[in-house]
């Protein structure tokens, strides 16, 4: 498939009147097409099973630099699916992207395809260290909405639980940002740890709690007696 091929499926799925809406709501600058979420997940569905690993990259790098709003998450849903192989390629486009990031919604879903390249093999975490030490807002934000699938395993092994302890690092290097969206994060992370965790977030809140914004505090403690 190619990028003119993509488009045009894109194109032949736009919603009339439905871009003005998402334009504002998601606050974006860049061209958007009006196609609802569903739409695309079923769209990317389709070309995931008719496409190889090498082409779905290919066509995942050439829809993310059109800069279209719904290209860039076809793009990021092309690549999100469990099991990959191979999946080096996968992971360095995700990485490249991560620089781009300028808006929640782009950068939620490609963070949830580098869920799992990161889930697939952990010893990747190394790669988002770097992106705590950013000057991008968004990079920093991306390295916990990434691992978040480690606020949420009921029985994780100690690999996991030093991941765990890893990113509550990073968090606490995070509690005296005072960026909206850091601050979030570092409540959505504690949050869903705190129903998997609870000793583990009670502790962290109890360190850090008085450092972070009265709403990301209330967020990060809503599980917790």
């Amino acid at each position: 498939m190619t990028l003119d091929e993509a488009l045009s499926e894109l194109r032949a799925r736009i919603e009339p009147g439905r871009a003005e809406g998402q334009k504002a709501y998601h606050k974006q600058t860049r061209e958007v097409l009006g196609i609802p979420n569903p739409v695309l997940n079923d769209l990317t569905k389709d070309w995931r099973q008719s496409l190889t690993v090498d082409e779905r990259i290919a066509l995942a790098d050439a829809l993310w630099k059109t800069d279209i709003f719904e290209a860039r998450l076809s793009a990021a849903k092309l690549l999100t699916q469990a099991r990959i192989k191979p999946d080096d390629g996968v992971w360095r486009l995700i990485q490249s992207w991560v620089p781009d990031f300028d808006s929640w919604a782009i950068a939620d879903h490609a963070c949830m395809a580098g869920q799992k390249r990161l889930t697939a093999d952990s010893t990747r975490i190394a790669d988002v260290e770097p992106w705590t030490r950013s000057d991008h807002m968004w990079t920093r934000r991306a390295a916990l909405v990434i691992t978040l699938p480690w606020t949420k395993q009921n029985h994780p092994k100690p690999e996991d639980l030093a991941i765990r302890d890893r990113v509550l690092g990073w968090a606490e290097g995070y509690v005296d940002d005072p960026d909206w969206f850091i601050q979030k994060a570092v409540a959505w992370w504690v949050r869903d740890l705190s129903k998997h965790d609870m000793s583990r977030a009670h502790d962290f809140l109890e360190k850090n709690g008085s450092r972070m914004k009265s709403f990301a505090r209330r967020e990060a403690s809503k599980y917790l007696a």
